[in-house]
């Protein structure tokens, strides 16, 4: 049995640096995509001020804009990566949000449903759309790219006919969702008290989750890093989490970190814990990796197709929500595009293309990576047009790599760093092979 004493004798091993990013918490290809996003902040960060004579991109203000203007695309990544994991695609998800959007801003203006209702009718209509493609999917046959292809032209037209084209405004109080800010209290200091707590409680997880670790390390006689690669990891991941936390609390007067952003934080902890905790969360790894075997090995995998289905209608219509609260209005071009934007950031995320690999922590980084270049490249000034290349050069560099690793017979960084990740889970009585694949071999 491997102990931590033993392990800070044997001195330093490169593997240490490895096990930091790459053998805990999170996977080595979660990290390079990390690194990346690292890059692009700090070269946005001194172009803007070298063009603008003060950096833009780590202002406090920018960082609340990109939060409010990005969480509704970073909660359909959510979804988006339990589809392709499944090996499906919902082209239909930004139709499905519009239209969601317009029955509840009608609900609101024409039927005087309160604000809490509208939220509640709008889940319920997410849930009905998604049983309503998760049939054809799971139980019809139809291949999810042609049932969502489908929804995508019938949701779509469907908004513009409810709503005859045009904007309907929706009440303040639903506003709150989409463009409100955690609340000032009556204490003189000058940063928000709720959203510095917030970095705290964020800290005392990243601590409390390390130890929790390291312990069910011994326990299980796992190889365990030496103390101070827990503790560096530990100390980033806490001077991070703080500094944003900083950066949010000090904006200006009225705002701090946002609502939607709070909502985004919410289903990224419970998806998370669902993928890598749950035997709902292994189903849907084994059906992506060998639906033969996961089949015969007991898994209902028709059930699991319908509940990922269902699932991904049931987040694009609380995105719809939040984009028409933050817009204050719902309108016939919403949603357009955005489909596009989940699957890029779940891609460029490390999902594979072939189903059975994928993170939601990766799809929300690489949705963040889409994000800051949008944002970056906006405040320099260029186009939508050079924006939209550059978008679709980085996603076919991210995604042609990996392929072209497999190609080659190199080791795969998607796969083996999926496998890590897996082992962290335990054990499941699937045949080796589907569980290899399902896990990125």
């Amino acid at each position: 049995m491997s102990t931590t004493s033993e392990t800070d004798k044997r001195g330093f091993h490169l593997g240490d640096i490895r096990k930091m990013f790459g053998g805990g918490q999170s996977t080595l290809r979660q990290f390079s995509i990390l690194g990346s996003l690292v890059v692009i902040l700090v070269v946005f960060q001194v172009w803007t001020f070298i063009a603008k004579g003060q950096g833009l991109t780590l202002s406090p203000g920018n960082l609340i804009n990109v939060v409010n203007q990005y969480s509704y695309i970073l909660i359909l990544a959510i979804g988006m990566v339990m589809v392709i994991i499944m090996g499906h695609i919902d082209l239909s998800v930004g139709s499905v949000a519009a239209f969601t959007g317009i029955i509840v801003a009608k609900a609101m203006a024409d039927w005087n449903v309160p604000w809490w209702g509208g939220i509640l009718l709008g889940l319920g209509v997410g849930a009905l759309v998604g049983a309503w493609q998760g049939f054809w999917v799971a139980y019809v046959g139809v291949p999810a790219f042609i049932v969502t292809l489908a929804g995508m032209l019938f949701f779509r037209g469907a908004n513009q006919w409810i709503g005859q084209s045009t904007t309907v405004p929706v009440p303040k109080e639903f506003t709150y969702i989409g463009a409100g800010y955690l609340p000032e209290l009556p204490i003189p200091v000058p940063f928000n008290v709720p959203t510095m707590i917030l970095a705290v409680l964020g800290v005392a997880w990243v601590i409390g989750h390390e130890i929790w670790i390291r312990r069910a390390q011994r326990r299980m006689g796992s190889d365990m890093a030496p103390v101070w690669v827990s503790v560096t990891k530990v100390t980033l991941l806490s001077v991070v989490i703080l500094v944003a936390g900083w950066l949010f609390a000090t904006g200006r007067p009225g705002t701090s970190f946002p609502i939607s952003g709070l909502i985004l934080l919410a289903l990224v902890i419970l998806y998370t814990f669902i993928m890598n905790n749950t035997v709902l969360g292994r189903h849907i790894y084994a059906v992506g990796g060998n639906r033969m075997a996961a089949r015969l090995s007991g898994v209902k995998d028709r059930w699991v197709d319908f509940f990922v289905m269902m699932n991904m209608s049931v987040l694009a219509s609380l995105a719809g929500m939040l984009y028409v609260a933050r817009a204050t209005a719902s309108g016939p071009q919403d949603g357009n595009g955005w489909e596009l934007d989940a699957i890029a950031s779940v891609f460029i995320g490390g999902a594979a293309v072939s189903g059975g690999v994928g993170t939601v922590i990766g799809s929300i980084i690489g949705g963040l990576v889409m994000a800051f270049l949008n944002n970056g490249l906006a405040l320099l000034g260029f186009g939508a047009d050079v924006v939209a290349m550059i978008k679709g050069l980085v996603l076919l560099v991210a995604v042609g790599i990996d392929v072209w690793n497999k190609q080659q017979g190199r080791p795969s960084i998607t796969g083996w760093l999926t496998r890590r990740f897996a082992a962290r889970r335990d054990p499941e009585p699937f045949p080796t092979s589907a569980t290899e694949k399902a896990r990125g071999k």
